[in-house]
């Protein structure tokens, strides 16, 4: 039987809330924690599909809200407007390794192997899961789904107006919730530059890296997948989803899988059974 199960961590002044799913079967299982990207939250879209589909095929996988999503379990909107306001590309670092650190000890106990993890991000959770793995050395395979390639994303000109206004306005098209993003983000792009440099990062980490991007993706192009992987050291692989969006043709609810989602979820399944081994237990 396949069920969610819910955990907190405490990070710094926030929580970080998720859920785990995994067999009730006797033993650890290899793990996958999910990372959603700007605007996304653990129970959007395909996530939760994705997490069933991966549960079913033997892994655990560990899903979870970034504080600065403004969104608890169950959330349909932001219900924690100044979380979100004050989110940064280092604070959604730190929580994703807190998680890290606590897949088979606080969270997943004895459901959760913890020498067999990878990450699988999408869009900025691929930034982020790109920057955590560059920094671990156990981490057994990385996924990202329409990785962004860089997180500093607007002209020098806005960012001035942004500073000087000390916050932008930002409109959430699938909800209509009118939101704002603090200079707190700038502040922590100058202030952590190396830190956060995603292509710095592709160099230096060494799990076997799967890139996953769609042709037709209209927010993050596809040359940034490229970039990434030209900056990628081995092992790498570029998968380029034909006709696929940013989201493979996804939205939230979810209704149903698309051809797009389906090949990106074959070739993740490939690649996690081939660096994370789910056939032993």
């Amino acid at each position: 039987m396949l069920r969610d199960k819910s955990f907190s961590l405490e990070v710094g002044q926030r929580h970080v809330h998720g859920v785990y799913r995994a067999s009730e079967t006797t033993g650890r299982r290899p793990t996958v924690i999910i990372c959603h990207g700007f605007k996304g939250f653990m129970d959007w879209g395909f996530f939760p599909y994705l997490a069933e589909l991966l549960a079913e095929r033997g892994f655990c996988t560990v899903r979870f809200n970034f504080s600065g999503s403004g969104m608890s379990p169950g959330d349909e909107i932001v219900t924690d407007p100044e979380a979100f306001r004050t989110a940064t590309f280092s604070k959604d670092l730190r929580e994703l390794r807190a998680v890290l650190e606590a897949v088979g000890r606080t969270i997943a106990p004895n459901r959760a192997d913890p020498e067999r993890v990878a990450i699988l991000g999408h869009s900025r959770g691929g930034g982020t899961a790109l920057l955590a793995a560059a920094d671990s050395e156990s981490l057994r395979a990385l996924v990202t789904w329409a990785a962004v390639a860089t997180f500093d994303r607007m002209p020098a000109a806005d960012r001035d107006r942004w500073r000087t206004a000390g916050e932008i306005p930002v409109v959430n098209a699938r909800t209509g919730q009118e939101l704002a993003i603090g200079s707190e983000v700038l502040d922590d792009l100058d202030d952590n530059a190396a830190t956060l440099d995603l292509e710095t990062a592709a160099s230096r980490r060494s799990a076997p890296w799967l890139i996953v991007h769609g042709d037709e993706d209209e927010t993050v192009p596809i040359a940034e997948a490229r970039r990434l992987h030209q900056a990628a050291s081995e092992p790498a692989k570029l998968q380029s989803i034909r006709g696929a969006s940013h989201t493979f043709g996804v939205g939230h609810p979810f209704r149903r899988p698309t051809p797009e989602l389906i090949e990106a979820m074959n070739e993740t399944l490939r690649w996690l059974r081939r660096y994370v081994s789910a056939d032993s237990s």
